[in-house]
């Protein structure tokens, strides 16, 4: 199949890239490390019980949402331009993300129970953009090695700034045939990549358990994370279309 070329936008796209890659790979800085500490000395606290239970129900979640037989992936676009695929992402994720501001509202205004439940609702909403991205960008989710791509996505957009840069290479290094060479999904470090994803997003929605101004955090918090997602995962398929994978 041979794509269209659209040579103003492409320059266009790399140039956003480029920028992209620049804030993605900044060191930490001091409020990062700030956080980082406080982060750390709060997991600390908490037993390692407490610990595996969450990974392991985390763990769970993930593995039924990608590897689930009964999740519907859409067709992958084909023999669009790079600028009509962000079209439709861009509308994609307008759509996710008005989804996701509204159930975190909803879930911020009924109290610590319906916040709480919100945790896996919300990363089934963001697994589902990805699905749909993935489609438009012209890769076919029902592929395992294109859902381990995703949860790469997944880990870089919740990453912490000491990890990102490591977080990035795996995108922009990926190879599918080796990513199931190295064991497919059993090779992700499930512990590590829940609580990269809990300690980005942890505070924040704490915040979306306090009365009154819960609805509003809620709705904004889910709001922001599925736009970060969401522009994470349009930069790494960039990387994958300008690389011809």
């Amino acid at each position: 199949m041979t794509e269209i070329v659209d040579t103003a936008y492409d320059t266009q796209v790399q140039a956003e890239m480029a920028a992209w890659r620049e804030s993605v790979l900044k060191p930490a800085g001091p409020f990062d490390k700030a956080a980082r500490n406080m982060q750390d000395t709060i997991n600390n606290l908490i037993p390692e019980k407490v610990h595996g239970v969450i990974t392991a129900a985390m763990e769970q979640m993930i593995r039924a949402i990608v590897t689930g037989a009964d999740y519907t992936s859409p067709p992958p676009v084909q023999g669009a331009t790079l600028r009509a695929r962000e079209a439709q992402a861009r509308d994609k994720i307008m759509a996710w993300r008005t989804t996701a501001a509204a159930e975190g509202g909803v879930a911020g205004a009924g109290g610590f129970l319906l916040a709480a439940a919100d945790f896996p609702v919300l990363i089934g909403l963001k697994i589902k953009l990805l699905f749909d991205l993935a489609a438009i960008y012209g890769h076919s989710g029902d592929d395992l090695a294109e859902r381990l791509y995703i949860l790469r996505i997944f880990s870089l957009a919740f990453s912490s700034a000491s990890r990102r840069p490591e977080a990035y290479e795996a995108l922009a290094d990926w190879d599918s045939a080796q990513a199931m060479a190295d064991g497919g999904l059993e090779s992700l470090d499930w512990r590590r990549f829940q609580q990269e994803y809990r300690d980005y997003i942890d505070l924040a929605k704490l915040a979306q358990m306090i009365p009154v101004i819960g609805a509003p955090v809620g709705a904004f918090v889910n709001y922001r994370l599925l736009d970060r997602l969401g522009e994470t995962a349009m930069n790494a398929y960039r990387m994958r279309w300008f690389a011809g994978a």
